[in-house]
């Protein structure tokens, strides 16, 4: 994901590597809700009943009330996502605020496990993530920026403010606390990271 010379981010608060420029975003331009929901439903196996898609539901109308023009408007979306969200999170285990900011094509690969993003978490494009994971602070402020075509693999943690770059692979329960620049592996406890190379990209 290119940094944009006219939006101000998180990011771009932080010394920190050339990584650090991730924008925030809308999913994508003139995009509407329905056609994201459409996305989500094809991507979580076509299923209505498919506790991923349902906790991406919620999250997608809690997102859309906080946009609305009016404060009854946005009052009265907040009332029906919190009522909605108090079931279907519990159920799911599945925990992403609507201040969460998520690109295009965000995938929960497996959600037979909890999943919980801090609020303040940006995410790019095409974030494969697995069961059991958390995105959040780490005993401060600031949450991850992640960047696009990232992986995150299950019992995995990234805390705190840092940034992932593009095409990163997290491996399984691995510590994430540190920058990881694109085009890296990271794996372990702390998190150690590798390079990828090549054709094993």
């Amino acid at each position: 994901m290119k940094p944009s010379a006219s939006t101000a981010t998180r990011s771009s608060e932080r010394s920190i590597s050339p990584d650090a420029g991730i924008a925030e975003r809308p999913a994508k331009a003139g995009e509407s809700l329905r056609a994201t929901i459409r996305g989500d439903y094809r991507r979580h196996g076509s299923s209505a009943l498919n506790a991923a898609f349902l906790s991406l539901c919620i999250y997608r109308f809690g997102r859309w009330g906080l946009h609305r023009r009016t404060a009854i408007g946005r009052k009265l979306a907040s009332r029906v996502y919190g009522f909605g969200n108090l079931f279907v999170a519990n159920i799911t285990k599945i925990w992403i605020p609507p201040q969460v900011t998520i690109g295009r094509d965000f995938h929960i690969v497996h959600h037979e496990g909890s999943l919980s993003i801090h609020p303040d978490t940006i995410i790019g494009d095409r974030l494969g993530v697995m069961h059991n994971v958390t995105i959040g602070t780490n005993m401060g402020d600031g949450a991850p920026v992640i960047g696009d075509d990232v992986f995150i693999g299950v019992n995995s943690v990234v805390l705190g403010a840092i940034t992932v770059g593009d095409r990163v692979r997290i491996g399984a329960n691995t510590t994430v606390t540190m920058n990881v620049p694109s085009d890296s592996v990271v794996i372990g406890s702390p998190g150690r990271i590798v390079p990828r190379l090549g054709m094993f990209k």
